[in-house]
């Protein structure tokens, strides 16, 4: 049978496969591409020649669920689109400089050479550029306006600002730039003026009274005003000033595949595929979503039969209210008709899963509503609860789930802290990790919880508390909002966004001051009884570096994060050279410990170097999962359509070329076979948008997931 394929191989390459062969092109020594039964390959080429760098694209709706893949061209501009499930597919291309060819049918194991089709213009070649080219073009107020001068309210920063266009407002639930978001869509109706029409547009669905308090409240309605002069100035015909260059070096040895799942009215925030510490967890297995507010289904995809499967994630107590409406960033009823929608109610969650986990049992722990927000009586006081004694809790909003994909079995764990990421840490109690506490950090006991059934003594949480008397132990401590006491400790406001337990030394790691605060990475040292003991350490961020989202750790210690500044951070804590605890070790004593690294993609103009990419998530490949090696830091490229990574001081863009506006929250990666080479690798996302129809395709388009996957040169089978 290996000879036999091998044979095939050779036959399809030189195009005298049994069958007819769609569009054959000439063969020679420079273009021969050798297949297997199971790929389809070719030559693109130019009115000049080859066609180096540019994307080809096959999609089918033969299998259960509409599924794509894709690869780059060579600099011969060769092409293999490997390992094809059975189906007859549409194939173009697609790049920069380009418009999308006619879409060929093709079949695994026949060769097709394409024709590459130049854009006619600068514009028609613009609109394949990924958003951030467009959304660059947005203005950004002179210092000159802050402080009072202007229509900006006079306690915004340009920082704040800047901020709120980077990944805190609009842009860290859209992408902002493709499309639908950088026109105005013509079924919102008539305006007087576009300022008018972007009031409008951000009121619009059960998301607008949110959208509108951000833009109207704090920043008082200034930045419409800005928005609306970037969609007239794109409506002129202004185009970015920038142009992307087509992908270079490994760029061009990624595969991307695509698979579509859930619906047309919902979104994803999340997937899980494996255990961060043990990757190999679940391999060649589902993959499961996480849909925060739009539904309490759980849908579930099988990669290898590419069927999508769905289950409706429960809540213990009858009497749960939608995680919908005040205190959640999505509202219960529609403020303004959707232009897609009308005045349709589309999200109706309960359960409000917001981020999945895998334990090293094949067991998928969720971050999920159980019940409503008044917590039970022992996270309260008065409670006998070692956690509650020292810090009750009245209420929270998301507590812990686990789902046994084996048995289907769904297990609630009632949490008195509130639950947003979940990381399992490298203990042996398999000790599950929280952000989204507020004031405090909370833990399950994933073993003893197991062992007994016993949510609330498995668990328990900690208010954040700084060493400032630096006596290296826990003390009585001043609150946030007053001065230090030289003879006590302080606690600190803000919790955790980010959790990333530390595999070096046992310390858990947390990025805060997200939404509100100063900009930092957080360390917390448990203890040994953490409710009484654990002791944190805070950094802030320094020029020229602002803003934080997500973070994670490497193996090595070192902290990884997303910043507004258009920068991945790294903070090594090994190159503080001063007292990490005590009265002066507050936040800024060691800027020494980080380090910036800017993003690709072009800047907004008139404020120095920068990149506008609005990173939401950092994650770390500790064990090289994606195949650029150990511990490579990666974020999520919400503007470039996909993904980055920082390789030896490069950044390496993974993009989703199709359909345009891919926009990811979060990632991970699994081993499905160490010893298969790139083909048992790869990294596992799906797309986060909350809005999936302002993507290409418009309405009915429906979240996609997506494998990125690293071959060793571009023609790999």
């Amino acid at each position: 049978m290996a000879h036999r394929r091998e044979l095939c191989s050779v036959f399809a390459a030189i195009g005298i496969l049994g069958g007819e062969v769609a569009t054959p092109g000439p063969v020679n020594a420079q273009n021969i591409v050798a297949l297997d039964a199971d790929d389809i390959g070719g030559v693109v080429t130019g009115p000049n020649g080859p066609e180096a760098g540019v994307w080809v694209i096959a999609e089918t709706s033969d299998l259960p669920t509409r599924f794509a893949r894709m690869v780059v061209t060579d600099d011969q501009g060769r092409y293999v689109v490997p390992d094809l499930p059975k189906a007859t597919y549409r194939v173009w291309v697609r790049g920069y400089g380009l418009v999308d060819s006619p879409k060929m049918t093709g079949e695994p194991g026949r060769l097709l050479d394409l024709q590459a089709v130049p854009a006619p213009s600068d514009k028609e070649a613009a609109q394949y550029y990924p958003a951030i080219y467009w959304y660059s073009m947005l203005k950004i107020p002179e210092a000159t306006q802050f402080g009072g001068t202007s229509d900006i309210p006079e306690t915004i920063t340009q920082i704040d600002w800047l901020k709120q266009v980077k990944n805190i407002g609009c842009i860290g639930c859209h992408q902002l730039g493709q499309h639908s978001t950088r026109t105005i869509p013509k079924q919102l109706g008539e305006f007087s003026s576009s300022e008018e029409a972007w009031i409008r547009r951000v009121s619009s669905g059960q998301s607008g009274e949110s959208m509108v308090n951000q833009l109207a409240g704090r920043f008082g309605g200034a930045p419409i005003r800005y928005y609306a002069d970037w969609t007239d100035r794109i409506a002129r015909g202004e185009l970015p000033h920038a142009k992307p260059k087509r992908p270079e070096g490994v760029e061009r040895n990624i595969v991307v595949t695509t698979w579509e799942w859930l619906n047309e009215k919902k979104y994803l925030h999340d997937l899980i595929s494996s255990d961060r510490r043990h990757p190999t967890v679940n391999a060649y297995g589902p993959l499961f979503g996480s849909a925060e507010y739009s539904t309490d289904i759980i849908p579930i995809l099988d990669p290898k039969t590419h069927t999508v499967t769905e289950f409706v994630a429960p809540v213990r107590d009858p009497d749960t209210p939608e995680a919908l409406g005040p205190g959640h960033a999505a509202s219960d009823k529609v403020l303004a008709p959707s232009p897609y929608w009308g005045e349709e109610k589309i999200w109706d969650t309960k359960a409000n899963n917001h981020n999945g986990m895998f334990d090293r049992q094949g067991r998928v722990w969720f971050a999920a509503a159980v019940r409503g927000p008044n917590n039970p009586d022992f996270c309260n006081k008065g409670s006998e609860h070692p956690s509650a004694k020292l810090f009750p809790l009245e209420r929270t909003n998301r507590s812990i789930t686990r789902l046994d994909p084996q048995t289907m079995q769904y297990t609630f764990a009632d949490t008195c802290f509130g639950t947003h990421h979940l990381q399992f840490g490298y203990d042996a109690n398999d000790t599950l990790w929280t952000s989204g506490g507020g004031p405090v950090v909370g833990w399950i006991n994933t073993r003893l919880f197991d062992e007994t059934g016993d949510a609330a003594k498995a668990q328990g949480w900690t208010a954040l508390i700084l060493d400032t008397n630096g006596n290296g132990q826990r003390d009585e401590y001043v609150e946030p909002d007053q001065p230090l006491d030289p003879t006590k400790d302080k606690r600190i406001a803000g919790g955790f966004y980010a959790v990333s337990p530390s595999p070096v030394d046992g310390s858990i790691w947390g990025s805060v001051g997200v939404f509100s605060g100063t900009p930092a990475v957080v360390r917390l040292d448990p203890g040994p009884n953490p409710p009484q003991t654990a002791l944190v350490e805070i950094y802030h961020v320094p020029r020229p570096g602002f803003g934080i989202r997500g973070a994670d750790i490497d193996r090595q210690g070192v902290v990884w994060a997303s910043l507004s500044s258009g920068h991945l951070a790294g903070f090594d804590r090994r190159r503080c050279k001063g007292p990490l605890n005590g009265p002066q070790a507050t936040g800024d004593h060691c800027p020494e410990g980080w380090s910036f690294h800017q993003y690709p993609g072009p800047g907004f103009q008139g404020i120095g170097e920068n990149s506008a990419e609005s990173s939401y998530y950092t994650w770390v490949d500790q064990h090289n999962t994606f195949g650029l090696g150990e511990d490579v830091p990666m974020s999520t490229a919400n503007l470039m359509d996909g993904l980055v990574a920082l390789k030896d001081g490069r950044m390496i863009s993974l993009r989703v070329p199709y359909p345009l506006g891919f926009y990811a929250k979060g990632f991970d990666g699994r081993i499905d076979d160490p010893n298969a080479g790139w083909k048992g690798r790869g990294l596992w996302t799906t797309s986060g948008d909350r809005t999936p129809w302002l993507r290409e395709g418009g309405k009915g388009s429906r979240p996609i997931a997506v494998h990125f996957q690293l071959r060793p040169d571009p023609l790999a089978k």
